[in-house]
């Protein structure tokens, strides 16, 4: 899943507990790796999903403000034109030892949002993340 480094240092600190999604995965997940779009544009960590919340836009608002690791306006912004939007509960969080670049471990280029791999292919060691860590 593609985020952008700022939001990647939240979630790694533990202050955005939510990532937000317009479209949300086809199939279940369990596990999110996390690319750090550029400058970083590398697979930095991982997270458990808790559970995805469904709702619409101001509820979803109204129960993910506190761990949101954004503003309201900014919120708002990206949902846009969106009557309901979807919120992925992060759980554990794990850095990765050795950040790489998804082409060198999954021959695919960078996800634009997210994209499906298979996580038997070789990962480097995932460590839990500590507070002000950064990818």
């Amino acid at each position: 899943m593609s985020i952008r480094p700022n939001y990647v240092d939240a979630i790694l600190r533990g202050d955005k507990r939510y990532e937000f999604r317009r479209v949300i995965f086809a199939r279940p997940v369990d596990i999110v790796m996390v690319y750090a779009t550029a400058p970083h544009s590398r697979v930095v960590a991982e997270f458990d999903v808790e559970r995805i919340v469904t709702e619409p836009i101001g509820e979803l608002w109204k129960r993910t403000r506190w761990s949101a690791g954004l503003d309201e306006q900014t919120f708002f912004r990206y949902f846009e034109g969106k009557q309901q939007g979807h919120a992925i509960q992060i759980g554990e969080v794990r850095r990765y030892s050795q950040p790489f670049p998804p082409l060198e471990r999954f021959r695919m280029p960078p996800p634009q949002s997210f994209a499906y791999v298979d996580r038997t292919a070789a990962v480097p060691q995932a460590i839990p993340a500590r507070q002000n860590a950064r990818p």
